[in-house]
């Protein structure tokens, strides 16, 4: 029986999974989104938004503390810097999971994990990734769009000379 077991050991040891969740939150911190599997993103949303709630005080002993656990001065600085400003008066929930769907080669559930206020830009690199032949009704509608246009032009010309 599972009594009391609440925490994912992802099949590692513990050195093992503290150095890959270590690496994986200075990705996270770096790119500010990373993919990943499912289950690694759930447990790294729970290894890292206790690291980003440290960041609001910014002072030596949560630097220090924070540190401890990434080992990596360059995220240190952007956690730091650029997140805790970004971040200073949500109260939590400063990831997003988003699934993506199935990984082809062993039928892994694939996600990303992303900061959340950091989005904007990143949210134009969804790719698709569900492949589907082009139905009839989807190749005529861009052809019914063209030839409304010429309409328009059509009745705009008369105007032109008149106003002259």
């Amino acid at each position: 029986m599972r009594h009391n077991r609440k925490f994912n050991h992802l099949g590692r040891t513990a050195s093992h999974r503290q150095a890959m969740l270590s690496n994986m939150a200075v990705s996270l911190i770096m790119h500010k989104r990373i993919t990943t599997t499912l289950a690694k993103a759930k447990a790294l949303k729970v290894y890292v938004e206790p690291l980003i709630t440290k960041c609001k005080a910014d002072n030596t002993n949560s630097r220090r503390v924070v540190f401890s656990y990434l080992q990596d001065k360059e995220a240190i600085k952007e956690l730091f810097g650029a997140i805790a400003a970004k971040v200073a008066d949500r109260p939590g929930g400063y990831t997003r999971i988003i699934k993506t769907g199935i990984r082809k080669s062993d039928a892994t559930p694939m996600c990303f994990i992303e900061l959340v206020d950091f989005d904007e830009a990143m949210a134009k690199e969804v790719k698709k990734t569900r492949r589907t032949r082009r139905s009839k009704k989807a190749a005529d509608a861009p052809a019914a769009e063209p030839a409304a246009a010429p309409v328009a032009e059509a009745t705009e010309a008369p105007a032109e000379p008149a106003a002259e």
